[in-house]
């Protein structure tokens, strides 16, 4: 729980158009003080999204509430989310404050909600549509005001389409909506995201570790990022364990086991060069939507046509 997170929107790094665009709508959803759902595959960053909502609207100085809605048992969320009064149960010696009256005045940010059980999800949906809370054991309700900022790496449309998740929530959270892209879809986001990540390690450790040189940088910016933001800042974190200094970090340099994981990832991908020409001769060598067919940014396409050398205009029949 935080008071003051001391964050601000330049600390989502990147100059990609998707990054741009969260970046100068961050502030307006967070003045509205509305529900607000972040979308987003696991390690995209949706905690530091839902951090700087808080922290750039009116509720800055108050709780900052964070909750694992997956990683709650059933047979607790009661008493995690509302409370329990002492005594309501072996082991309850005290009054406990549920994560709602933690966050009275302020939000609370409930991660991996599209994992709540329905029977979990009834008890949420009851108090946002009440405003109050009765913590177990107790016969006194408390009125709570919270900012409800919840994420999920779900596609919670098809969830409400299964029936796997109530509409009546899914429509009461869902006012405003952001999506954190994949890095592989911002792949020029690696760069500057991957030396903040250096820089700050050189920092802690004392080091003097450089970037990647050019070719483990086209490695880095071919690979797909599964575990996205994250696993970029673990492999930042490898780079430490038996790093060069002062000259550029090479494939070779790498641990083991990501020096095997690029390593394989170059042999065996597709020919790169025979995705652009075929990108480029299906679009009749338009470069945006060229870019767009291969999920690459206008400007990674630009880097590609210059380390192979293909030419600006379509050639002749």
């Amino acid at each position: 729980m935080n008071a003051a997170l001391h964050i601000s929107v330049q600390d989502l790094i990147g100059s990609s158009v998707q990054m741009m665009d969260l970046r100068s709508y961050l502030p307006k959803v967070a003045a509205a003080q509305v529900p607000v759902l972040i979308q987003g595959e696991t390690g995209t960053g949706k905690e530091r999204v839902a951090a700087l909502i808080h922290e750039l609207g009116p509720r800055r100085d108050k709780p900052f509430v964070a909750v694992n809605s997956a990683a709650l048992p059933e047979h607790l969320v009661e008493s995690e989310f509302f409370g329990h009064a002492k005594g309501a149960f072996t082991g309850a010696l005290a009054d406990h404050p549920g994560k709602f009256l933690q966050a009275d005045g302020g939000t609370l940010f409930l991660d991996e909600i599209g994992e709540m059980s329905p029977a979990t999800q009834s008890k949420l949906l009851r108090t946002l549509e009440t405003g109050e809370v009765t913590p177990l054991g107790s016969t006194r309700t408390h009125k709570v005001d919270v900012r409800v900022v919840a994420a999920t790496n779900e596609d919670l449309d098809d969830c409400v389409a299964r029936g796997t998740f109530r509409a009546d929530l899914f429509y009461r959270i869902n006012v405003a909506r952001l999506w954190v892209a994949p890095l592989r879809s911002r792949t020029d986001d690696i760069e500057p995201i991957l030396a903040h990540f250096i820089d700050g390690l050189n920092r802690r450790y004392g080091r003097h570790v450089e970037a990647p040189d050019s070719a483990l940088l086209d490695a880095l910016h071919d690979y797909d990022w599964p575990g996205n933001v994250r696993e970029l800042r673990n492999f930042a974190e490898a780079l430490f364990i038996d790093p060069p200094e002062h000259r550029p970090v090479y494939l070779d340099d790498l641990p083991d086991g990501y020096r095997r994981l690029f390593a394989t990832h170059e042999v065996t991908r597709l020919p790169e060069r025979e995705q652009i020409m075929e990108a480029l001769q299906e679009t009749h060598w338009n470069k945006a939507q060229a870019a767009k067919r291969l999920n690459w940014s206008r400007m990674t396409l630009y880097r590609k046509l210059d380390k192979y050398a293909i030419g600006d205009e379509e050639p002749e029949a």
